[in-house]
């Protein structure tokens, strides 16, 4: 995705000139070109990730739309208070583009992890959050949103889908239809969901956009018992499930990241296995959901 990140953000900076890149010591190297032939509109602020949104908020109150890149808890976390009130509180237009959140850098410990990011930003109203689950999905969708007025954040990961959904943003994406269960499953999760459901009677939805939330999706194929599949701190959209399905009673089983410090060491994919994130693990949360 960040291949793709590269060539979206270079296409974009050469046909609009208001829109400017703002990066934090990281993908320095890859947008060199970008910042040798726009240097007026792509710069390197540094790490100094709390006065890059401060600036980029002056620039979008100036009406550029500013494009930051860099690591998840640092665009997010260390700078939570400026993304909360020179973006959020002034309902200004910014595209905030993470890498290495939940764990993908694994092996460098809790300064570089961030399970933590959808719920925080889902507490900025207005805040719009998407979970691309391919390079594809990231280009459609950014280039549909980027220049919306809204302060957006896009969530990118190491891993990706096989298949890529043509879809819009703010839509969930109905990826298969069955009777005994719904399987919500957000950004790139949806690949281990698919290979543990293939043979199973249960509903699969599809969100890359979490915030707004599709509602409508999940009411026009709402079963009783859902089991919610998230690569972030588990249980971030029960609240916006019980508000679509309400008055109607469900049961939710929620798979996410633990409310835990990962304080063992590893590389990402085995943290995916310990966590349970595997189809074969998958595939018995969904046969005991239906068997309940």
């Amino acid at each position: 995705m960040r291949k793709q990140l590269v060539a979206t953000v270079e296409r974009i900076l050469n046909s609009d000139d208001k829109a400017v890149l703002l990066l934090g010591d990281i993908g320095v190297f890859g947008f060199r070109n970008v910042i040798q032939n726009l240097p007026d509109r792509a710069y390197n602020i540094g790490i100094l990730e709390q006065s890059t949104i401060g600036l980029a908020a002056g620039l979008a109150k100036s009406g550029f739309i500013p494009i930051i890149h860099t690591i998840a808890p640092f665009l997010i976390e260390r700078s939570l208070e400026q993304l909360k009130l020179d973006f959020g509180y002034q309902a200004l237009g910014g595209n905030f583009i993470s890498v290495g959140a939940s764990y993908d850098y694994a092996a460098l410990g809790c300064t570089h992890h961030c399970p933590g990011d959808v719920g925080e930003l889902k507490n900025i109203p207005g805040m719009e959050i998407v979970l691309p689950g391919t390079k594809d999905e990231f280009d459609r969708l950014f280039s549909a949103a980027y220049d919306n007025g809204h302060p957006t954040y896009f969530r990118l990961s190491e891993d990706a889908n096989n298949e890529s959904y043509l879809t819009e943003f703010g839509k969930a994406v109905v990826v298969k239809k069955g009777k005994l269960a719904t399987v919500i499953a957000v950004g790139t999760m949806l690949q281990n969901v698919v290979d543990a459901a293939v043979d199973l009677d249960v509903t699969i939805l599809y969100y890359n956009t979490v915030s707004p939330f599709d509602s409508a999706a999940l009411l026009e194929n709402f079963s009783s018992k859902i089991l919610l599949c998230e690569p972030y701190y588990e249980g971030g959209l029960v609240g916006d499930i019980l508000k679509a399905v309400c008055p109607n009673h469900c049961v939710i089983d929620q798979l996410g990241v633990p409310h835990n410090f990962l304080r063992t060491y590893g590389t990402a994919n085995e943290h995916s296995r310990l966590l349970g994130f595997t189809p074969d693990a998958i595939r018995n949360r969904i046969n005991k959901l239906i068997s309940a």
